[in-house]
Order: structure tokens, then sequence, then C-alpha cells
């Protein structure tokens, strides 16, 4: 029997987040190739895991966003080490640590799948709103012509745009995830304003919208079908609020196959996003 006070806390370094996101594709998370890189990148800091004789056997992510938020995810113990309070163990030292890495009175974000809900509560954070993911096969669509690529000249507008969507500023995660290999993006500009953005990131097993932010429902869908135009009779997967009504309409009309749900919790204050102009969430393991 493995002795749990026994086991070492430490913080991950690149590897060790390749490990966990590696773990969170055998659990059918669908993570992307290369997701560790931009995780780790965005806050090196922001990682811990237990090892039991010298090997990792669980770890999550406890990322700061300038000391102002947090976001807790990727929380992963391996299967033969389950049931046995390590897991439980382990995330009170996460948020605990998490608190400690930000500002007095900073919220901390996460996305918790059904079965754990009630542990998190337990934990401090209350659900905010449920997620639902649903998945579609792409296909062909007339673009619109408001839309084209991100390129490196919009970044700052892209960034500002998010923090309405978000809450929060980004730039480095943000910057590193739109230049992921194999992606898709798109933005909307009418009369040289930003309206929305939009990544279609490439997955294991397909690709994975996140985030899809708009003015309005029209701007959106219009994006969404780029997306599916973009990766033409390969799943695409998105992540929609159920705050937002226009979201789960998009979704309905294109028939989108509904796949599994959570929800988002605070710890703390719910951030002051504009959730209205959220269609599809950027990412469950880092918000």
């Amino acid at each position: 029997m493995i002795n749990i006070d026994a086991l070492e806390l430490r913080k991950l370094d690149l590897d060790g987040v390749k490990t966990l996101v590696e773990w969170a594709k055998n659990e059918g998370w669908n993570p992307g190739p290369l997701d560790a890189n931009v995780y780790w990148s965005t806050d090196p800091n922001g990682f811990y895991g237990y090892y039991h004789k010298n090997s990792l056997i669980a770890g999550g992510a406890i990322v700061s966003y300038n000391k102002e938020f947090g976001f807790m995810g990727l929380f992963i113990v391996k299967p033969e080490y389950r049931e046995i309070g390590i897991g439980k163990k382990l995330w009170y030292q996460r948020r605990n640590l998490l608190v400690n890495r930000l500002n007095n009175n900073a919220s901390i974000g996460m996305d918790g799948v059904v079965d754990m809900q009630s542990f998190y509560k337990n934990g401090g954070f209350e659900i905010a709103f449920k997620d639902e993911r649903y998945e579609k096969l792409g296909m062909e669509f007339v673009i619109n012509d408001n839309i084209s690529s991100i390129n490196n000249e919009d970044l700052q507008e892209i960034s500002t745009y998010d923090k309405q969507c978000f809450g929060f500023l980004r730039e480095n995660f943000l910057n590193l995830w739109i230049k992921l290999p194999e992606n898709k993006t798109f933005k909307f500009v009418e009369r040289d304003k930003l309206r929305g953005f939009c990544i279609a990131r490439k997955v294991s097993n397909g690709y994975k919208v996140g985030p899809l932010f708009a003015d309005n429902k029209k701007v959106a869908e219009e994006l969404y079908k780029a997306c599916l135009n973009s990766v033409i009779g390969k799943p695409l997967y998105i992540d929609i609020p159920m705050l937002n009504k226009g979201a789960i309409e998009i979704v309905k009309k294109y028939n989108a196959k509904y796949i599994f749900e959570c929800a988002r919790m605070y710890h703390g204050q719910m951030p002051r996003t504009d959730i209205k102009k959220v269609y599809g969430i950027t990412t469950f393991e880092l918000g």
C-alpha cells in the first residue's frame, strides 16, 4: 500500500506537463499534440505533481494570469493510483498553492466534470454555468467576405477583444495558441472594426474550436462556418457556455452532436466578462 504522506510534491518541468497531456489523451480529453508547450510557456511555475519513487503519478495546473486570476485544470491521477485519497490531497494542495500565488481576493476558475462537481463545491467552488461539447464533421460553406486569417498585425487587437470575453489579459498564452502548427484562424472585420475571432486547433482526433468570441450570433455563425469549411470531412468540436442562447441555437441549426458536459466553476467572484460574446470556450485546461 502506498504511503500518501510520503509522496513528494514537485513543480513540473516541460516534460512533466507533456506527461500530463499524454495522460489526458489516454483519458479521451482530445488535447492537441503541442498543447503542453503552450501551457508550460504560459506559466512555467503553474504545474505541480506528486512523485512516487521518482516517477510522476498525479498532477495538474495552477496557472496564474498576472496574479489577477488563476485557473486549475489538467488534473489527472494515474489510473492505478486512484481511489486511495491521492487526488483529494493533491487537489487541495494545488488550490492552496494557487491562492498564495495570486493577489488577495483574486478568483480561481476551473471546469468540473459532473461526477466531481460536489467535491469541488466542498472545496469552495461554485457553478457559474454549464458547458456542453458538440461535434460536427467539417463541410463546405461559402465564406463571408468579412472573414480572413489572423496575422501578426492583428495580435494586439485580438488580445484586447479576448480580454472582454476572458476577463483578463493573457497575451503570452494567446499569441502562442494562435500560432500552433496546423491551426485555422479567422477574424471577422467589418468597417475596419474587429467583430469577432476564432481558432480551430488541431487535436488528437480532428479539430477543436477555441475560442470563438463574437459580437453577436450572426458573426459567430459565420466564424463557425469558416471553421467547418476549413476541416472538411474531419470532426470539429466546440465547447459552448449554456448561458449563451445564440451558441445553443447555432449548434442546433447545424445538427452538431452532443458529446458531454461539465461546468465552469469559480472560487471567489465570477470574473466580469461579456458572456454574450462567448460562443466557444478556449480550453478546459487553462480557461
